[in-house]
């Protein structure tokens, strides 16, 4: 597949399968390519706990102040220089049938042209015994069985329905989501995805039996909803989604942080600022953003390293991505990035393969794990000390907010 962002994507080989090749150099910091998510979807327990997004492209609905002020506690807390703040108020609405607010008529538009005409659970009747609509039972549901930090969400797979179900081009649609790996089992290494393991069975055949009952049949959908369909749909989600962030408060940081101001102004103003998130980190710790998870047709093509040469980033705090290098990439080069984050990178290569194998399917070859490859097969919870490196990396995380929940790489 060619891109005139000066990227392809090229089959790799059986374990990798396919993988992303720079056509041309990049230097390190710039943009190798932005896209737009094929489908995005808010976690459910970030929005139950009042993380409030645009339904369809997680712009946050939030002013910067409003943010502040819910995320500290402190209800009279004023910013500074409120002009920097882009929350654009004016530009907000809802869906008139059921009240899933939107960034702007563009955003819910869209949402209807490709699944929220199905979704609307104004559109179809509620369960009269329970008083609630299917997909609101599916989303309790799942929220039952997934507590925070969220990886994924139930809602994501519906929307993947929906979609299918609102296609006219069925074939095409099925083509565009079959081009994300879904494989179950990694059957040459024997590794199986951590939601598909047994103890879950129970759970995805009660969340497979509530979306058959929430959303239409559609012959195109039909494999999908069945036992094995599901779990392949399940293990493509899981295997596949990318983590989304998105803040009104950190795009007001930027701004007034890039302000011409008197040096006794800025100083004043970091000091400000240090001061908020400090406060901030006693209330939610490092949860500070509306966090959810979409499937990106070129970012899922980027192959996993420990040495990755790019990076994902919502720069623009809503669902487009933007690759960027951090390091500098020459023609022919993969493209690669991280599937774990910071902290966990710096972990040993047997914690570091744990994670991959149980989300992702399989263990790292890079350059740096081939490089270790003698280390003890031990990871900290096997040395059973509290005090140990890894440990002591993993406290350091928290404080630095660099786990957040929800934060799932591509796969």
């Amino acid at each position: 597949m060619m891109s005139p962002l000066g990227v392809e994507v090229r089959y790799v080989d059986d374990m990798k399968g396919k993988g992303l090749f720079a056509l041309r150099a990049f230097k390190s910091g710039e943009v190798v390519f932005e896209e737009q998510p094929l489908v995005c979807c808010q976690f459910a327990w970030n929005q139950a706990y009042g993380y409030l997004a645009c339904d369809y492209c997680m712009r946050p609905l939030e002013s910067a102040e409003e943010n502040a002020r819910r995320l500290s506690g402190k209800a009279d807390l004023l910013l500074p220089y409120p002009q920097c703040c882009v929350t654009a108020k004016n530009q907000h609405t809802e869906c008139g049938a059921c009240g899933v607010r939107y960034c702007s008529v563009s955003c819910l538009e869209q949402a209807w042209a490709k699944y929220h005409r199905t979704l609307c659970t104004q559109a179809r009747t509620r369960d009269a015994s329970q008083g609630q609509h299917p997909l609101e039972m599916l989303n309790d549901a799942w929220k039952q069985m997934h507590y925070p930090p969220e990886t994924t969400s139930i809602m994501l797979l519906a929307r993947i329905i929906a979609m299918i179900h609102q296609e006219n081009d069925k074939e095409r649609i099925m083509h565009t989501f079959m081009q994300f790996c879904h494989r179950v089992v990694n059957h040459e290494d024997e590794i199986a995805h951590k939601l598909l393991g047994e103890q879950f069975q129970g759970q995805l055949e009660m969340l497979r039996t509530l979306i058959l009952q929430a959303l239409p049949s559609d012959n195109a959908s039909h494999n999908w909803l069945t036992p094995e369909g599901f779990r392949s749909l399940v293990a493509l989600v899981g295997t596949n989604g990318q983590g989304v962030g998105t803040s009104s408060l950190s795009e007001w940081v930027k701004k007034v942080s890039a302000l011409s101001l008197a040096p006794a102004d800025k100083q004043g103003l970091d000091v400000f600022i240090n001061k908020l998130y400090d406060d901030l980190e006693e209330v939610v710790g490092s949860f500070l953003n509306c966090e959810g998870s979409a499937l990106y047709s070129l970012q899922s093509s980027c192959n996993h390293s420990c040495i990755p040469n790019a990076e994902p980033a919502f720069p623009y705090s809503d669902f487009r991505l933007v690759m960027t290098a951090t390091r500098n990439i020459q023609p022919g080069d993969e493209i690669t990035i991280s599937y774990l984050d910071e902290c966990t990178l710096e972990r040993s290569r047997h914690s570091r393969h744990k994670m991959l194998r149980e989300n992702y399917l399989f263990n790292c070859q890079c350059i740096k794990c081939e490089a270790q490859a003698g280390d003890a097969d031990i990871t900290s919870d096997d040395e059973g000390d509290n005090d140990s490196e890894e440990d002591m990396i993993d406290e350091e995380c928290v404080e630095n907010g660099t786990t957040t929940m929800g934060v799932n790489p591509p796969q």
